[in-house]
């Protein structure tokens, strides 16, 4: 274990960043919206803390930093309108903007394909597990009976999540930072 953990830390803290702390908040945030139908708004700021310390020591120039400052204001701006509407939830409009942070423009129009396709499959295979009873072992878990209940919202965290983490390792951000 001492080898893997001297390739980590030989990778700085943007390696650091985008190989640990990047992926561990996703499967938390996914994790907790499955769990409990929340995802704690301490992810989201996590996620953005985690942006700034990548942006400020990894390989970004500060052009660079405005355009994921936009991508991320822009998600904002876009997840909050549907929170607005009741479309989406709050935590899910937060981690999308803080993962939009991350990723940038470059990979975000890839980045909500993939959580919209990843989403609607979700949506679906929880609309088609709720049309039937929950087997009598599953029925005493106190969080899968409330994701069976209709009145339940979707886990929607979870697309968000696996997307970010399916297109996080195709953009330049992703490619420099481990590259040196």
């Amino acid at each position: 274990m001492v080898g893997a953990g001297s390739a980590i830390a030989s990778l700085g803290t943007a390696g650091f960043g985008l190989l640990v702390l990047f992926p561990f908040l996703m499967a938390y945030a996914a994790a907790s919206d499955l769990l409990t139908m929340l995802i704690p708004n301490r992810i989201s700021l996590a996620l953005v803390a985690g942006f700034a310390l990548l942006a400020l020591t990894g390989p970004m120039s500060w052009p660079e930093i405005g355009l994921h400052l936009g991508a991320g204001a822009a998600v904002l701006a876009g997840t909050f309108t549907l929170f607005a509407f009741g479309v989406i939830g709050g935590g899910d409009a937060k981690l999308a903007a803080a993962t939009a942070l991350w990723l940038g423009f470059e990979g975000l129009g890839d980045y909500l394909l993939v959580a919209s396709i990843f989403g609607g499959a979700l949506t679906l295979a929880i609309l088609a597990a709720r049309a039937y009873p929950l087997p009598m072992r599953v029925a005493r878990l106190p969080f899968a009976l409330h994701l069976h209940d209709a009145k339940t919202g979707i886990p929607y965290g979870i697309a968000l999540a696996a997307a970010a983490l399916l297109v996080m390792p195709d953009t330049e951000i992703w490619t420099r930072a481990l590259a040196g």
